[in-house]
């Protein structure tokens, strides 16, 4: 199925992947993969392609509502891990928790939290990376020069703020599938 992706992604498409490609290479397991700018569903198969072209294995959450049945298998058999989402439990230790509980887990975010535009950030992918002590991994889901640039791994300081700037740089004249949201 890499070939069939590898095709999409680069003949069909048109898209490239720039920057750190040794993600590949199984140097980081653990670690918060975060897409940006996040403006449409088109994002979601980009993706998938992208994770199949690199090689790289990466997990996302949902409620674990939707983890029932056949339909839950499938979740988990494509990287789906359940949380519980129930206000008495703190979020951001549980999805930590996740981390600690497997052997590989990249778990891909959209800071933006919406495909919509947005002044500010959420900072839950943040404080994820350094409560499970794992790197944060930028990816671009650039339309307009059709690539995915891929950083090195970053670990957060305890400067929030210094770390946000050094993020959001990393993105800067990025354009999303819908620019006026990037």
């Amino acid at each position: 199925m890499r070939w069939l992706a590898k095709f999409i992604y680069f003949k069909v498409l048109g898209w490239k992947v720039v920057g750190n490609t040794n993600m590949s290479k199984d140097t980081v397991k653990k670690a918060v993969l975060i897409a940006v700018p996040h403006t449409s569903w088109h994002d979601f198969y980009i993706g998938v392609l992208l994770r199949k072209v690199i090689g790289v294995k990466s997990n996302f959450i949902g409620k674990k509502e939707l983890f029932i049945g056949p339909f839950g298998w499938y979740l988990k058999a494509i990287g789906g891990a359940p949380i519980d989402r129930s206000s008495n439990q703190n979020k951001v230790e549980a999805i930590a928790k996740l981390f600690e509980e497997r052997e590989e887990f990249r778990l891909a975010l959209a800071p933006e939290g919406t495909r919509k535009k947005v002044s500010e950030w959420r900072t839950g992918f943040y404080y994820i990376a350094k409560a499970a002590n794992v790197p944060i991994i930028m990816f671009t889901l650039d339309f307009q020069n059709k690539q995915n640039r891929i950083s090195e791994p970053f670990y957060p300081t305890d400067d929030i703020e210094a770390d946000f700037t050094f993020m959001k740089n990393f993105f800067k004249g990025v354009k999303g599938k819908i620019p006026e949201y990037s």
